[in-house]
């Protein structure tokens, strides 16, 4: 397939379906978002802590997504070949955060690799759930869908450091671990009870129409051969790789920057990280509505454009109160594609195949995640932690080109 848009029979339901389930679904993003967001907030010290060196920091993020790159692609098989997909979300959500509470016990830098690595599978299983779900369930506004799911993610990004900030002015980051394990398991219980008999089996494709039809191994495997041949697809995801490794990379090294070359404490860094999430917030719903009008890829290139724009202008800015500024204006920019690509990928890959192809763009993007922190460190270390910023820019523009050669679809503008 060479991405133009073929039409897979999707069905639009004949009864809309609840909003409850979409807010569920946003709201339980939030905490798969507020867990790393708390750990990047720890992560200064945790490093003192253990005497870890930047690089060391580094690879503990780098460990954490290369584990969600190996497990996102069984994570879409699992999803394409078996109902019950409120259970899934809710086991996601549970092996998220339960790691954390394991590493309050940890003094081992091992230990901690190991956990990292949990949290890092548990979150791969979330996306390629509820994604084509939310798409296939409001088919004819699924960039504004998605986007209020994205702001989902950035209201547990942005409000995680304000609380954790503030609660590590009297506990220590041992005991706010253990503490944190508890909303997660209170949102798992409410996805089990109002949505675990959520389905996109063969019962549900009554309502929902053929294209939300399970299938079986067989059927899976040859249109896994397919889907890996969408030229569509590889583009989308390698440009999707290069965007997370300016995103990781930007959240492992800022709450640093901002600690140890500006001088900022605890609470004053858990604001700083809120602006650049709060930013993201307010841009999804604008990104996902435009993107719905407009078309995906205009959007795409135009936040992309900006944040590697604003990230020269960071590193410019250096050690100035004008940095801050630009961190918000970054915020607005990085995050408002996440849900525009995500529309974008349902729309030019099939139906039947949408949990794997979430689940390629996840592992690419967890690949591209996991590279950067690690790469970034070997950089502060060498050059110290400004130079990271120019890295950050090299990676957005490389984002860039890769979504200018997506082939154009039915779904562009003319």
């Amino acid at each position: 397939m060479d991405g133009e848009a073929v039409d897979f029979g999707e069905a639009v339901p004949p009864a809309k379906p609840p909003m409850r389930d979409l807010w569920l679904i946003t709201f339980g993003h939030a905490l798969t978002h507020w867990y790393p967001a708390t750990f990047y907030l720890l992560l200064p010290l945790i490093g003192s802590d253990l005497g870890l060196s930047f690089s060391q920091i580094g690879l503990i993020m780098t460990c954490q997504y290369i584990a969600g790159a190996l497990a996102n692609v069984p994570g879409g098989v699992l999803v394409d070949t078996v109902g019950r997909k409120g259970l899934l979300m809710a086991m996601s959500l549970f092996w998220v955060g339960f790691p954390y509470l394991l590493m309050g016990f940890a003094h081992s830098y091992l230990v901690l690799l190991s956990c990292v690595a949990l949290v890092g599978a548990g979150n791969s299983l979330w996306h390629p759930t509820a994604i084509p779900t939310l798409a296939r369930r409001y088919p004819e506004r699924k960039g504004l869908a998605l986007s209020f799911h994205g702001m989902g993610g950035n209201a547990g990004d942005a409000i995680a450091p304000l609380v954790v900030g503030s609660l590590l002015t009297i506990l220590s980051w041992r005991q706010v671990v253990m503490l944190n394990v508890v909303p997660g398991l209170l949102m798992s219980t409410l996805l089990l009870a109002f949505l675990g008999t959520l389905r996109l089996g063969r019962q549900a494709a009554k309502q929902s129409g053929p294209a939300d039809e399970s299938q079986s191994l067989s059927d899976y495997m040859r249109g896994l051969r397919q889907l890996l041949r969408n030229r569509s697809l590889v583009l989308l995801s390698t440009g999707g790789a290069f965007r997370s490794m300016t995103q990781n990379a930007l959240l492992t090294f800022l709450p640093l920057y901002l600690a140890r070359e500006l001088g900022y404490s605890t609470v004053a860094v858990g604001a700083g990280m809120f602006a650049l999430q709060a930013a993201g917030f307010a841009a999804a719903p604008v990104a996902g509505h435009l993107s719905d009008r407009m078309g995906r890829r205009s959007v795409m290139t135009g936040s992309i454009a900006m944040s590697a724009a604003t990230l020269l202008f960071m590193a410019v800015a250096g050690r100035t109160h004008a940095f801050v500024f630009f961190v918000a204006v970054l915020g607005f920019f990085l995050y408002a594609v996440r849900p525009v690509i995500q529309a974008w990928l349902m729309e030019v890959t099939p139906k039947n195949m949408a949990g794997s192809s979430i689940g390629v763009l996840f592992g690419a993007q967890s690949l591209g995640s996991s590279a950067a922190p690690l790469l970034g460190g070997l950089i502060a270390d060498r050059f110290g932690l400004g130079a990271t910023f120019y890295l950050l820019a090299a990676t957005i523009v490389c984002a860039n080109l890769l979504i200018l050669l997506v082939p154009r679809s039915g779904t562009d503008p003319t």
